[in-house]
């Protein structure tokens, strides 16, 4: 028999107000709370190390939620919003040739001009001086691992992980209990895919009724380019090569200050074959004629990756259960054609925030957050995202091209009638998992080695995540059934693990007695890209100990 070990009581501190994750979403929301009533309690939980240390966008804000939480930013010194849009192009990539698509023939909503290129990261760093300012307490390093409930089935608060865990499961000499965060109301701010939100929402059914929640892939490297090469606030998106017509994906560089230069490739997870690799992909795009000249001279300075939410208007699922919320890319607020969800975010924190505060005034607690649920669609999140809602399942079902031109269309009809299209509201299908095809069905895809200059291999990538997690902890990756990888996962799929993760997490190992799953925790960036496309959502994302994982900078 096993000897049960009887942990040592949480200690427990209590709030008004509980908010899981340090990013735009989070960080708006404790700003309006405290706006609305400086009495308020509000903590803030962020499992990076420091606030913005694990936030990745590419990324082009639109300032509608920033103007709208803090509307006399322009005139403050210190903040980061340095450079405005100056340029924006839009480029069709062939094997070796591009077509620029001229900005007339876009939709209003895909012009980027007022908009502004950003460290999303450093934009969180400066939102968290404000709401410190302001009295929130924010506990950096601190990874929020379960969500707690009263004897009603209703969320009281959550518990952070317990520290000092070995990988045996037994608890080392610095083993410390987490804590647990009591609130009135507690807002799951987590990013895309979080693993409490994925909780919640099978928990409280917030799914049921829904399309499925569809995800892409983005990965990013920051570059310092040769001046003579740089042009301050250009943005310029990309689809086509090197992805074939029926898979879905982008790509873009902005133009930053300081001659850097952000570039980056979006692929979308609903792809078919397992001999993909998003990394290797992103790699040939650098290739291309009309990219590579950016870069000659150049110096690539940070790397990283991350899951984005792309399902939109059909796939948001309910936000509200009783005791809480969903904020941000936790609800899956992105805009797709567009590839900006920081707006969307802050408008959603600060949505939440203000129904939350009314709440508490109305003297409620615990119970059902209904007219926030019954509020956003109506609001600005909602036009912005019902307007580009057919795009996505249109490229996914008619490919590149039909998709590009037909959701081109649709969206110009939607801003013109309001919302409103003859072609209704598109279904995604089926779930990012369910999409990918047996390996019997494609050829495999012999990619170019890596020259070291503009292309790269994932390790000497991942080093410039500046990734780290404790080798003697228990793999933060939960694989549930071991045997059912090896039949499913490497038989008739061929291991697509090991290719659609972009950090080297994965690994088939051939042994005397056969193929071996190595996995190499200590890599895991955190993009959550496992726990979306294994075929048999057979991997489970938990966080690891709090301030683990990258630590982006200026990315």
């Amino acid at each position: 028999m096993s000897e049960t070990v009887e942990l040592p009581e949480r200690e427990s501190m209590e709030f008004d107000v509980v908010i899981v994750g340090g990013g735009p979403s989070g960080l708006a929301a404790a700003i309006r709370l405290k706006q609305v009533n400086p009495e308020l309690s509000v903590v803030v939980l962020e499992k990076g190390g420091e606030v913005g240390a694990h936030i990745l966008s590419g990324a082009v804000v639109d300032p509608v939620g920033i103007d709208k939480l803090l509307p006399g930013w322009r005139e403050e010194e210190g903040h980061p919003f340095k450079t405005p849009v100056t340029a924006d192009h839009f480029l069709v990539l062939g094997p070796a040739g591009s077509v620029r698509l001229p900005n007339f023939a876009m939709p209003p909503l895909m012009n980027n001009h007022g908009n502004y290129i950003v460290s999303l990261g450093n934009v969180c760093r400066w939102l968290a001086t404000k709401a410190e300012e302001l009295g929130v307490e924010i506990y950096p390093g601190f990874a929020a691992t379960e969500v707690l409930y009263d004897d009603n089935g209703a969320v009281i608060g959550v518990a952070t992980g317990d520290m000092g865990i070995e990988k045996d499961g037994s608890h080392g000499p610095a083993y410390t209990r987490g804590m647990e965060l009591l609130g009135k109301y507690t807002l799951i701010a987590e990013g895309a895919r979080g693993s409490l939100a994925k909780q919640l929402i099978a928990r409280f059914k917030l799914d049921e009724g829904k399309e499925p929640a569809k995800f892409g892939i983005g990965i990013k490297e920051l570059w310092q380019v040769d001046p003579s090469r740089h042009q301050l606030g250009l943005v310029q998106h990309s689809f086509g090569w090197p992805l074939d017509m029926k898979t879905g994906g982008g790509s873009f560089l902005y133009h930053l200050e300081d001659n850097t230069v952000a570039v980056g490739f979006v692929m979308h997870l609903n792809y078919k074959n397992p001999y993909l690799s998003p990394f290797e992909e992103f790699q040939r795009f650098k290739t291309h004629p009309a990219i590579r000249g950016t870069f000659e001279g150049g110096k690539r300075l940070s790397y990283g990756a991350r899951a984005i939410t792309e399902g939109g208007w059909q796939s948001v699922p309910k936000l509200s259960f009783p005791g809480g919320a969903l904020l941000g890319c936790s609800a899956g607020f992105v805009n797709v054609p567009r590839i900006k969800g920081s707006h969307n975010a802050m408008l959603s924190g600060m949505l939440a925030a203000e129904h939350v505060a009314q709440a508490l005034a109305d003297g409620r607690a615990n119970d059902e957050l209904a007219a926030y649920e019954d509020a956003w669609r109506s609001s600005e999140i909602g036009k912005d995202l019902k307007r580009v809602r057919n795009v996505k399942p249109m490229w996914s079902r008619l490919g590149t091209i039909g998709g590009v031109v037909l959701g081109g269309l649709d969206m110009w009809l939607n801003t013109i009638f309001g919302g409103w299209s003859p072609f209704g509201t598109w279904k995604h299908g089926k779930t990012d998992a369910a999409s990918l095809e047996p390996a019997s069905k494609h050829k495999p895809i012999a990619y170019p080695k890596a020259d070291g200059v503009l292309t790269f291999d994932r390790l000497s990538s991942v080093f410039l995540s500046n990734t780290n997690h404790e080798e003697n902890e228990p793999a933060h990756l939960i694989v549930k059934d071991m045997a059912l990888q090896k039949t499913s996962e490497h038989d008739v799929f061929a291991g697509p693990s090991a290719r659609y993760c972009p950090a080297g997490v994965y690994e088939w190992i051939e042994e005397g007695d056969g193929p071996k799953f190595v996995i190499n925790a200590q890599n895991c960036v955190h993009c959550k890209t496992c726990d979306i496309k294994d075929p048999n959502q057979n991997i489970n994302w938990v966080p690891p100990q709090g301030g683990e994982g990258p630590v982006y900078t200026n990315m």
